[in-house]
Formats: C-alpha cells, structure tokens, sequence
C-alpha cells in the first residue's frame, strides 16, 4: 500500500498526487512554507490528508526554528501556524489540527519544557495524529459497510480515499471495508471536473487494491442511475455544519439531487473533526475560490477561449435534508442531525 504522507528523517514526506496516475513520485519537504505550498498546490488534498500535513508542517517548522529563547519560540510558531491556516479555507480539519498543535505547544510552555522538549513532542504529536487518522477511517469504514448491501454498485465522487487521508481513507474506507467484509462490491468513479480527482485519482487508487470501478463524466451520473446501475452514493466531506449540511468537492449536491430523485440513499463519511459545531448552517462554510485556470485548462491544456469569464468554486454545499446518513467512527447519525450531531459530542467528552 502506498502512503499518503509520513514523518521520515525529520522531514514530511508526501506522494504528489498532481502527478497521478502517471507518475509516482515522493517529495520531500524540510520547510513549513514549502508544504503549506504543496497544499495549496493540491499535491496534498483531502481534509483528513490536509490535517495531518498541516499537523506536521507544524512540527517541521518548530524543529528548523533554531530560536535561542521562548520568546522566540512563540513568536516563531505563531508565523508557522498563520501561514498553514492561510492554505485552505474550506476543509476545517486543517484548523483541526493546527488547533490540536497549538493545544499541545501550549501545555508544554505551561509544563515549562525545554524548547529541544518542545519540539520533540509537537513531533510526536504530528506522528499521532497521523496513525490515529487511519484508525478512525478503519472504524469508519467498519460501521459504514454495514449499510452497503452485497451485490450493490456504489457512485462516489472526487477522491475520498486513501490519498485524501493518512490511510484507508473515508468514503473509499467504507468500500474497503465492504470488500473486506466479503460483499461484492462494484465502484463507478465520476471524473470530478475540474481537477480529475475521479479519473486521476480514485479509479488508480481502486485499481491498486483489485477493486471493481468503472469511470464515467461527470454528467453521466443521471444516466447511470436512470438505468438502475447505482446502489447507493458514498462521498467523503470537507466540513459538516452543526445542522448536517455538508460542504464536499463541487458537484456533489448534483448527485445528491439526482439520487433523491432516482430514491437512492447518499451517505456521507466523516472522521467527527470534520464536524464543526461551530458553523450552524451549510451557508456559513466559506467556499473557497480557485485559480480560473483549472477550468481553462486540462492536464495543462489550453481547451477555452482567452479571456472567458470563469467562476470556479472548489466546494459546494449539500443541504442535510438530501443525506441519507453520515458515516463516522463514533456510529452513523441520521436525522434530525441537528440533535444527534450534539448528541454525538456530548457523548465524546463524557468519554
């Protein structure tokens, strides 16, 4: 199995997925501003993957710091940590962990620890975090396979894999576990304009593993369960408001439409810290705009005319009254979502 991201001799260690599937090629990083980049610059994505790299770009920072005081130390790690959460707007675990970093580095100020101490737990921390991300996809892949039906042919959309994590991955851990579970499981892959996520990405991902997939356009995914060839939807998700709405790559409030009115359950797999309580309403989630030139372009090909106006929204938000459940490693909530979402993190912090 490849792996997405890793700590290795003290630098963070990613597989460029801009690259795929033409190329494998591993890029390693010894700077903090070199992997907010390589975030920005999609060579990492995937809100749990986007965590783990933020979480460790935390830690890569710090240790090249070389601060003679604690006074330094602050100051440094706040520039670290402002520069990461300027990355990403959409996918809140990347404030997730910068916050979960944060909360370490400032109990170990507290505990007055060393800053060669200091440094040495933000690392382990990052490396935490990251093996803890693959075991919560493993659990929600297991709670979330209960509900795949054998024999199903299940419609997936950008990449929720083991790419868009530290492992397994979320929407395709479910598949996984599925598979795993001994249920015959076919997958259809929409391309995912316009960055490919679906064609690039998810269909080589699933070929690696032996798993069934079909690839089709994104504007086959009517057709497709017009002609009965979908069981169920299964996607990942960038960030869940408090009410169940659920900001996921741009298109999948389309195929959600489209499997409420072909009477198609969608489901949706998120670790819990992709819920954020903190936003009520799918509305509130900022929307992050990218370059005009993704949907110009294709794999670097010009394929519009110059000049064209462009919008190009890199998330679009799924009202909870189209999903069917939401998948995560604590158990699969359903409606009212509002109720079990606080239901769901009461019972977390008694535990």
């Amino acid at each position: 199995m490849f792996k997405t991201i890793e700590w290795k001799d003290n630098k963070v260690v990613m597989l460029d997925q801009t690259l795929l599937p033409n190329k494998v090629i591993y890029r390693k990083f010894i700077n903090y501003n070199d992997v907010a980049k390589a975030i920005e610059d999609l060579l990492v994505r995937g809100a749990p993957a986007i965590g783990v790299a933020a979480a460790m770009g935390v830690a890569l920072g710090v240790s090249r710091l070389k601060a003679k005081n604690i006074t330094e130390l602050k100051r440094g790690f706040k520039k670290i940590t402002t520069r990461l959460a300027r990355t990403r707007p959409t996918a809140v675990n990347l404030f997730w962990a910068i916050e979960k970093m944060t909360s370490v580095f400032e109990k170990a100020l507290n505990d007055q620890k060393t800053i060669q101490q200091i440094t040495k737990i933000l690392i382990a921390e990052a490396k935490s975090l990251c093996r803890e991300d693959v075991e919560i996809n493993k659990r929600m892949g297991k709670n979330g396979a209960k509900l795949i039906k054998n024999n199903s042919t299940i419609l997936t959309h950008c990449n929720a894999g083991a790419l868009a994590t530290a492992g397994y991955g979320t929407a395709l851990g479910v598949i996984r576990a599925a598979v795993e579970a001994k249920k015959n499981i076919k997958v259809f892959a929409d391309e995912t304009r316009p960055i490919l996520q679906g064609a690039r990405l998810t269909a080589w991902e699933l070929m690696e593993d032996n798993i069934d997939v079909t690839l089709i356009t994104d504007n086959m995914a009517g057709y497709a369960m017009q002609q009965g060839l979908i069981d169920a939807v299964v996607v990942g998700t960038d960030r869940v408001a408090a009410n169940g709405d659920v900001a996921n790559k741009i298109g999948t409030y389309s195929v959600a439409v489209l499997a409420k009115a072909h009477n198609i359950p969608f489901y949706v797999a998120a670790p819990t810290s992709t819920i954020d309580e903190k936003i009520k309403h799918g509305k509130d989630i900022p929307i992050e705009e990218r370059s005009p030139k993704e949907v110009t372009s294709v794999l670097g090909k010009h394929i519009a005319p110059n000049k064209v106006k462009v919008i190009n929204p890199a998330f679009d938000v799924t009202p909870a009254k189209l999903v069917t459940a939401i998948i995560t490693e604590d158990g699969v909530l359903k409606a009212p979502y509002t109720a079990n979402i606080k239901k769901l993190f009461l019972n977390k912090n008694k535990g």
